[in-house]
């Protein structure tokens, strides 16, 4: 049986092209673990980079992504059993399997083995919430998450109303209906952290931006509202979604669109690796690589630690 490799990293900090060669040395297969690259035709707005998966004229095998309609609301519960799935098909091939990505919440879940639940929609509590500001949400979700002991629902990620409120409606269920902390089985993995210093990080999210404006992810958000899906549920997907999609329906202009974007993008960098030390000191070993260093050093390094 093949110990998992994990491979994470804020944006832009190239985590996805080191797993892949990482990948094509190994024979190996990659479980995905980002929270928006699950919807298929959100491609552009969510970095699939699906190029980059194809080495050396050798394509990558990838799961967990473009495995569910936009529109719909794809969680925490949902991307568990899912990995398992996969994970367990992977080593039954004896094939090394490598997760990446940089949804930490993710990754923490399925290598700590939390138990979770699906929750299902509260109508009243939603219905008292309605009103509330984001501001105000955020307090009573602060107020659930210490109540809860829940690493959960990292605040500054909850940046939308109809986030808050499904995150308060979780906090509130799991309050109610205290779950042991694990079912599923904890996974021991390497773990390999991306190191990209702050102005080169900086620089590649601003280079990639304008990158991604050039090549139609504006058309990209515009196509998916004509598929009918609704500006209310692009929004709550955040990032890309949020900002193009309130230029698209006149919210903002472009100008402004486009400045509020970049500094929302660097601002979840910054949160991604915030999370990531959050999960050093919650125990685990990270073993960090500089993201300037030649890929093939890099690889050597990772697979140095395989062993």
């Amino acid at each position: 049986m093949k110990k998992l490799l994990t491979i994470l990293g804020p944006t832009a900090s190239g985590k996805t092209d080191l797993a892949t060669h990482v990948a094509y040395r190994l024979n190996a297969e990659i479980i995905s673990a980002d929270s928006r690259q699950v919807y298929r035709g959100m491609t552009i707005g969510t970095g699939k980079d699906l190029g980059d998966y194809v080495v050396n004229g050798v394509t990558i095998p990838y799961y967990l992504i473009d495995i569910c309609q936009p529109g719909t609301k794809y969680n925490l519960f949902l991307y568990q059993q899912d990995f398992y799935n996969v994970y367990t098909e992977i080593q039954k091939r004896d094939v090394q399997p490598i997760l990446c990505g940089g949804t930490g919440l993710y990754i923490e879940s399925v290598l700590k083995g939390y138990q979770l639940s699906p929750v299902p929609q509260n109508g009243i509590l939603r219905t008292m919430l309605a009103n509330k500001t984001l501001d105000e949400l955020s307090v009573l979700l602060r107020d659930l998450k210490a109540r809860n002991g829940s690493v959960m629902h990292n605040l500054t990620d909850v940046d939308t109303a109809q986030r808050a409120i499904r995150a308060i409606e979780i906090e509130t269920y799991n309050l109610e209906h205290p779950l042991p902390k694990r079912e599923l089985p904890a996974i021991d993995s390497i773990i390999i952290g991306v190191d990209i210093d702050r102005d080169l990080r900086r620089e590649k999210i601003s280079k990639r931006l304008c990158q991604r404006l050039d090549n139609g992810m504006i058309e990209e958000v515009k196509g998916l509202m004509e598929q009918g899906i609704s500006a209310e549920d692009l929004i709550y997907y955040g990032l890309e979604y949020k900002y193009i999609t309130e230029y698209l329906i006149g919210r903002t202009s472009y100008g402004e669109m486009v400045h509020n974007l970049e500094i929302a993008i660097h601002q979840f960098a910054k949160r991604q690796m915030t999370w990531f030390r959050g999960m050093e000191r919650r125990g685990f070993t990270i073993h960090w690589v500089n993201a300037r260093l030649p890929m093939e050093e890099k690889v050597e390094s990772v697979i140095a630690l395989l062993g």
